[in-house]
């Protein structure tokens, strides 16, 4: 965003929101949330089913409290080791270390993963979770409200996307088609704006 009050403003929405959603949340998530990014996390999770399907409803629900504001994210979810850990601090310094293979499996995925993420898309790197996990997203219990909007999509082995902005597995493939073809309008946007029509 390169005009400045309307970033700033996007910025205060996504952290009041943010704060919001995690404060009232029983799902033990947790959060931290540094310029333009929010890192979520389980602390010390004992069923990683459980975990996932925590992480992925306050992510919707970050995400949906976000478009109302015509503001879009991407999201992308890994598991494994992360800690922070507060440092020795005084006026005018704050020092907050943030590390482990969850957090640069979902940082890396976020900026350079292939295919790139597109805004609304929340995914989950799938070299980071267990075969169990994998195999329950390959085959979940329509009962589960969040399980079975997870999905693999054509050309990508390597993530499971969560489609949060729908509320039954049947409207995945119809919400497709609307955001390709509207991914698709963009372009054809420009290209009328450069023959000047």
């Amino acid at each position: 965003m390169k005009d400045g009050i309307k970033a700033w403003n996007s910025l205060k929405n996504f952290y009041y929101n943010g704060y919001q959603i995690l404060q009232d949340n029983v799902a033990n998530v947790e959060g931290l949330f540094i310029s333009d990014s929010g890192i979520l996390f389980v602390r010390d999770y004992g069923n990683e089913i459980v975990a996932l399907k925590n992480l992925l409803s306050m992510a919707r629900d970050i995400n949906k409290s976000m478009l109302q504001n015509n503001i879009m994210l991407t999201s992308s979810v890994a598991f494994g080791k992360f800690k922070y850990q507060n440092k020795i601090e005084f006026l005018g310094i704050e020092k907050t270390a943030i590390y482990g293979e969850a957090y640069k499996s979902a940082f890396l995925n976020n900026e350079n993963g292939k295919p790139k993420i597109q805004p609304g898309q929340c995914r989950i790197v799938k070299n980071t979770i267990s075969q169990k996990i994998q195999e329950i997203l390959e085959s979940p219990n329509d009962e589960d409200e969040i399980l079975r909007l997870v999905k693999k999509r054509n050309n990508d082995n390597d993530h499971f996307y969560f489609y949060w902005m729908v509320d039954s597995p049947y409207e995945i493939a119809g919400f497709e088609k609307r955001y390709n073809d509207a991914y698709n309008l963009k372009y054809g946007g420009m290209i009328k704006a450069l023959k000047g029509n």
